[in-house]
């Protein structure tokens, strides 16, 4: 019996989330009619912010309150629209630089302002209230940095609220009451869906609420919406949704708000292959998230079983930037076979505005168990250290790197200049040097940035340059390149 029971909600769970495809396609389809324009980097500042705000403030389907300051005496506002019993609180950036929902939200209130989906938007907004807080930590944003001004994590601040930030979120939990809350956050691109090579591109949790990770009814109605979420994603994404871990931390504002009474949902935005600036997650997080105050309007998560909750892959932490396998390095006269796991970190620029790329070997050796958001099969190949030009070379034309028989192709990876440009970067595919930089000594271990050659029966055929892998048979402009960097 208790197996009919258990088909049948199944049974129910398939219809109704075959019943609303279609607004989900429709959502993922008509996407570029709202997606804010202005904002379409992740270094996404407070001063962006305030003429959007100020649109919606001078809108009367709007109602914008500023709820707070942070501790530099920026802004925090709330922009809710809705006029049913049901609360839903949504929050953004409560890490500096964690902006993919930010951007989202404005997607948000974009589509709830326009005229298109008339019906769709009647029934949310008849049933619920939204309330959107877009940007918790501006003074983070700032600075694209994590914590707050106080060098806190905000979310980490729960119990003792000593953030004007973490007071301003438990004040609006508190007089909200709200049924369901969104805790919007970005994660390491690096994790994947457990057991597979796929990028954990959106993960999701129902926060605990105590220790022994009990579900009672507010736990459940949030982890029945996540895996209505879970269904529209791997539309778009398969494959490519992650589950949290939930272990409890009693100092999180997520776990308290849960304990509090608020049905809670973990939204973590991950990576996604060749985007940089989290444009096509920020589009999940718009469908995603309009689908669920679609379900929640109508009340049709309750029909979905729970079961299906634990059937999402847990997050691992095992994907590279690029990961190169099976080549031959030598050491001390003898030949080993090596798999090399490299990391593109970013470095801000000082506006931190943009970045600039200075990648390292993370890990090295049998890598067999890992994944790559590029992976290279150097079976047959030998890596070659690079060699620094002998001459002063003056020029930014890539035309040089592109040539046959050039330095670069040469197996010469780091060149001298007259001019150091005052970066610590170039965009040319090698690195630049001063004429008294005395290159270290190649090896291979973790922490070294990955810059060397590949060889193969004798022909050099691949750079490795700060991460990057180029391949001498196509031109470089058509490849993933990001930068060399300068040493002086």
């Amino acid at each position: 019996m208790r197996k009919e029971i258990v088909l049948l909600l199944v049974g129910c769970f398939t219809l109704m989330t075959t019943a609303q495809e279609s607004i989900t396609s429709k959502l993922y389809e008509t996407y570029d009619q709202f997606k804010e324009s202005t904002l379409d980097k992740r270094r996404i500042k407070h001063k962006q912010l305030q003429p959007l705000i100020q649109k919606f403030d001078a809108n009367p389907k709007f109602q914008v309150q500023k709820v707070g300051e942070s501790i530099e005496g920026r802004d925090l506002h709330l922009i809710s629209i809705g006029s049913g019993e049901e609360n839903i609180f949504l929050w953004s950036q409560m890490h500096g630089d964690e902006p993919t929902a930010t951007m989202a939200t404005f997607d948000i209130l974009n589509f709830l302002d326009a005229p298109d989906f008339k019906d769709e938007k009647a029934e949310i907004l008849s049933k619920l209230k939204l309330h959107f807080l877009p940007m918790l930590n501006p003074d983070g944003a700032e600075v694209y940095q994590r914590r707050n001004a106080l060098g806190i994590d905000i979310n980490r601040d729960a119990l003792r609220l000593q953030s004007p930030e973490g007071r301003t979120l438990k004040r609006l939990r508190d007089s909200l009451d709200a049924k369901f809350g969104f805790n919007l956050h970005d994660q390491s691109t690096y994790y994947n869906a457990e057991l597979t090579d796929k990028p954990a591109t959106v993960s999701y949790l129902a926060t605990a609420y105590n220790y022994e990770k009990d579900i009672n009814e507010v736990r459940s109605n949030a982890m029945k919406v996540i895996v209505y979420m879970n269904d529209i994603i791997q539309k778009y994404a398969p494959g490519q949704v992650g589950r949290y871990n939930d272990d409890f931390e009693p100092r999180a504002f997520g776990d308290n708000i849960a304990k509090w009474g608020t049905s809670l949902i973990l939204i973590e935005s991950g990576g996604y292959t060749n985007d940089v600036e989290k444009q096509e997650i920020r589009k999940l997080n718009y469908v995603s998230i309009l689908s669920a105050l679609y379900t929640i309007a109508q009340k049709t998560y309750l029909d979905i079983p729970i079961a299906e909750y634990e059937k999402i892959p847990r997050n691992d932490r095992k994907l590279f930037d690029l990961k190169i396998e099976n080549a031959t390095y030598e050491l001390l006269g003898n030949d080993y076979i090596l798999d090399l796991g490299i990391y593109r970190q970013e470095v801000d620029n000082e506006d931190h505005e943009s970045f600039y790329y200075k990648s390292s070997v993370v890990d090295q050796g049998d890598l067999s168990t890992y994944y790559g958001y590029e992976t290279f099969d150097a079976t047959g190949y030998r890596i070659v250290p690079p060699k620094v030009y002998p001459r002063a070379i003056n020029t930014n034309t890539r035309a040089l790197w592109n040539t046959e028989g050039s330095p670069f192709k040469s197996g010469y990876g780091y060149f001298k200049t007259d001019f150091l440009p005052p970066i610590p970067y170039t965009e040319m595919p090698g690195h630049f040097i001063s004429n008294k930089y005395k290159l270290p000594e190649f090896t291979l271990q973790p922490g070294v940035n990955p810059t060397f050659f590949l060889e193969k029966e004798g022909k050099l055929t691949h750079a490795v340059i700060n991460g990057f892998l180029i391949d001498f048979s196509r031109p470089i402009e058509t490849q993933n390149f990001g930068n060399g960097l300068i040493y002086r």
